[in-house]
């Protein structure tokens, strides 16, 4: 064979080896990229900001290569997330599951907001306040450590905590601050309003379901809600104006 044939069959083999590679590339970015993308489990982040996490880099739209990416692990080392499981639904469908850490409240300490979950183990700290996770005030300590238990004198008042915010989770009630005195008395902020809801455990879900009626009279004025006593007569509570 001839050295001009043979550069011919050269070139035409790389000329069909091109067409091959591109084809398949063709093929591969038009079925594998990602256009259905659906997103559950997220609170502090916004879906946009979750798709943003997931789908980072050249070929982050590409269903294929997220599904090599993240398999069998998620992703891990997201502020108040514990982890991110990605699911490929389809060539160009995939499915983001968000767990996040579960946040009972948060302190200030040093001009930094310092969240705990239910056992009053800081699992994270942010000079951002996350919206829907209130203040815990009346809580005395020297110092914090991420990752271990805020070092307060009595560690039950974290099962309170947990139980009243579990309890305005149910009536839909959103508090920003919740302060707890050294004699057990419970005061939830709503706005200007002030409720004191006293110590006595047992009545305390009585108090909170009545205060999805209570509270929208109250609106726009500043003062106190004395509950400190349960009324099994309608709820008669005195408000005492600022």
């Amino acid at each position: 064979m001839s050295k001009g044939k043979r550069a011919i069959r050269l070139l035409a083999v790389a000329a069909v080896l091109t067409a091959v590679i591109l084809g398949a590339g063709y093929y591969i970015r038009s079925t594998y990229t990602v256009r259905t993308v659906y997103v559950e489990g997220n609170v502090h982040y916004t879906e946009d900001e979750i798709k943003k996490i997931v789908m980072d880099g050249l070929l982050g739209d590409n269903s294929l290569y997220l599904s090599l990416k993240y398999r069998n692990k998620g992703i891990e080392g997201i502020p108040f997330v514990d982890v991110m499981d990605v699911s490929v639904l389809a060539p160009d469908t995939i499915k983001i599951t968000v767990y996040e850490k579960m946040l009972t409240g948060y302190v200030k300490y040093l001009d930094t907001y310092m969240y705990f979950d239910k056992d009053g183990y800081v699992v994270e700290s942010s000079s951002v306040r996350t919206a829907g996770v209130p203040q815990i005030t009346g809580l005395e300590f020297d110092y914090i450590v991420l990752g271990e238990a805020l070092p307060v004198e009595n560690p039950d008042v974290f099962d309170s905590i947990l139980n009243i915010t579990k309890l305005l989770k149910k009536y839909d009630l959103t508090s920003e601050k919740i302060y707890f005195s050294k004699s057990g008395d419970i005061t939830v902020y709503f706005n200007e309003v002030k409720v004191a809801l006293g110590n006595d455990t047992a009545t305390l879900e009585d108090k909170l379901m009545l205060l999805p009626e209570l509270l929208p009279s109250l609106a726009g004025k500043c003062g106190t809600l004395q509950m400190l006593t349960y009324d099994e007569n309608g709820g008669k509570y005195t408000f005492k104006p600022e």
